[in-house]
């Protein structure tokens, strides 16, 4: 039983859906660990939506609603933690899901994509029942992707993800919009737009921010995209960081 009163009660919940997402076999164990390390850079940022962060959410939304075939790539962590908003934003975009684990196992497969279908979600791909296709010059159990999702995606949105795939879409031409609370990673450093900010907070703000450009012409989305530079974001992103203990 969770204490509401806790000064750490938002974070304990948040462990709380992770355990439990282990416990129904969404979650590899390595998951965990995952999670504590993310917390860590969270509290270095200041647990917030930096003005920095918020404006990359809003770039991200742009690129979203300016790509031909977006795609929600998930696993058992965003699974974990996000699961409602990733279904919520894909009704609103109108676009697919695709399951892709590292701890690729059929248990873990049958119940995510569960927690997909239950939520109302109408596509999802990267299931035993898919068509896969290897990812050129990627070794290891990411490389497979689905035909009609991630292979001819334009955009592809990984949070919460290692940088090997991150480097590899991004060599295809893919842009790649991710969610990392570190902005040394190697995803960080090589994906289109990285939203340096914690997952459960990106989600809500990614969906109002994707209803509230819904109206603009494209030309006024693109305005944005080609202000925006990725370099200069994860610099401002370490500075904000460091501010903090000046």
């Amino acid at each position: 039983m969770l204490n509401k009163n806790h000064p750490r009660y938002q974070s304990l919940v948040y462990r709380d859906k992770i355990v439990k997402a282990h416990e129904n076999g969404i979650l590899a164990d390595s998951g965990m660990i995952a999670h504590g390390r993310g917390e860590t850079f969270d509290y270095l940022i200041g647990e917030k939506t930096t003005d920095n962060s918020q404006n990359t959410i809003d770039v991200a939304a742009c690129y979203f609603l300016t790509s031909k075939n977006p795609v929600l790539s998930v696993n058992g962590n965003t699974t974990a933690l996000v699961s409602e908003e990733i279904a919520q934003l894909a009704d609103l975009l109108d676009i697919p899901v695709e399951i892709n684990l590292y701890y690729r196992t059929p248990e873990r497969i049958v119940n995510i994509e569960k927690v997909y279908k239950d939520l109302g979600v109408k596509n999802i791909l990267g299931t035993d029942d898919d068509d896969f296709i290897d990812t050129p010059d990627l070794d290891g159990p990411r490389s497979p992707v689905s035909i009609e999702g991630i292979k001819k995606a334009d955009l592809v949105f990984i949070p919460l993800e290692d940088g090997d795939r991150a480097e590899k879409l991004y060599a295809l031409g893919k842009d790649i919009v991710n969610v990392d609370l570190n902005p040394l990673s190697r995803t960080a450093q090589t994906s289109t737009v990285t939203i340096v900010d914690n997952i459960v907070r990106v989600m809500p703000a990614l969906i109002k921010s994707v209803e509230k450009y819904s109206d603009y012409d494209n030309s006024d989305l693109q305005e944005k995209i080609d202000k925006f530079n990725n370099n200069v974001n994860l610099d401002t992103a370490i500075h904000d960081i460091i501010k903090r203990f000046e």
